[in-house]
């Protein structure tokens, strides 16, 4: 059985690691080779993540949950940034300009 704060570190590991992809995918035109690609990369990170540490199947559905709202949330941050400069389609420059 795994610890709530090792589950809990993992979920925001999940969210913070879609962030960047959730910003690069919303760059993209929908459905293309990108678009998919951003939103697939990280799955194989996250299994790993999940598997590695023995979280049980039974909570895969929170995981998704962290997935999708860290791919959301990048989505809604590239959106504020757009709307004062002119952002590229990366998360990391954007920030530190």
């Amino acid at each position: 059985m795994v610890s709530m704060m090792t589950e809990g570190m993992l979920l925001l590991g999940v969210y913070l690691l879609n962030l960047p992809f959730g910003y690069w995918r919303k760059t993209t035109r929908k459905f293309s080779k990108e678009w998919i690609a951003a939103i697939h990369l990280p799955v194989p990170i996250v299994f790993l993540m999940r598997f590695l540490t023995g979280i049980p199947l039974t909570h895969i559905p929170i995981f998704i949950a962290a997935f999708f709202l860290g791919q959301l949330s990048g989505g809604k941050i590239r959106q504020a940034i757009k709307n004062k400069t002119q952002p590229s389609k990366c998360i990391f420059i954007d920030l530190l300009r």
